[in-house]
């Protein structure tokens, strides 16, 4: 009942629990000393996609003198947490296009915005480089890659049927 001196209704609430805010998460460009995370990495995603051509899971596990030929004219950004890698993606210019390339994001950081982290900061790298456009062709299988790339402003602009190892391939543009 409520006086006029007003009611208490602190004593009703239960005490609040201290939330531990998510860690902060950086995007920087890739250095040498990031090479065996960044081949760790695409090994735990790769082994972790079900069903995936076991030609085509191997093809992009690279060993770390095999992901150093990979940076030759590529830009790589690295995606960390506490200082662990979770995520990683390749810039590549070519005839005033961008064109993206090996996105990776640790299956168990999904969903907490890594991927929205690493397409934005090379966005901006490919806005800086003058890029024109912007494209990627991830397998058709990647749903939840293509829900984030049309989230962040790309048109699906064609498919290739059984491209990759028989694998359907969707690409994707933006205009910068």
């Amino acid at each position: 009942m409520a006086t006029d001196q007003g009611s208490d209704r602190r004593a009703e609430r239960a005490p609040a629990v201290a939330e531990k805010p998510p860690a902060e998460l950086t995007v920087e460009r890739v250095t040498h000393q990031d090479i065996p995370a960044i081949c760790s990495l695409y090994k735990k995603v790769w082994e972790s996609e079900n069903g995936l051509p076991a030609e085509l899971a191997k093809a992009w596990q690279p060993a770390p003198l095999e992901f150093t030929s990979w940076m030759e004219g590529v830009t790589y950004f690295a995606a960390r947490r506490s200082g662990h890698l979770v995520g990683v993606i390749g810039c590549e210019l070519r005839h005033g296009a961008l064109r993206l390339a090996h996105l990776a994001v640790d299956p168990e950081a999904r969903r907490h915005g890594i991927g929205s982290a690493l397409l934005t900061m090379a966005l901006d790298w490919g806005k800086r480089s003058s890029a024109a456009t912007v494209w990627i062709d991830p397998l058709a299988r990647f749903q939840g890659a293509a829900a984030l790339f049309r989230k962040l402003g790309f048109t699906e602009t064609g498919i290739l049927h059984r491209h990759d190892w028989g694998e359907d391939v969707r690409f994707f543009e933006k205009v910068l």
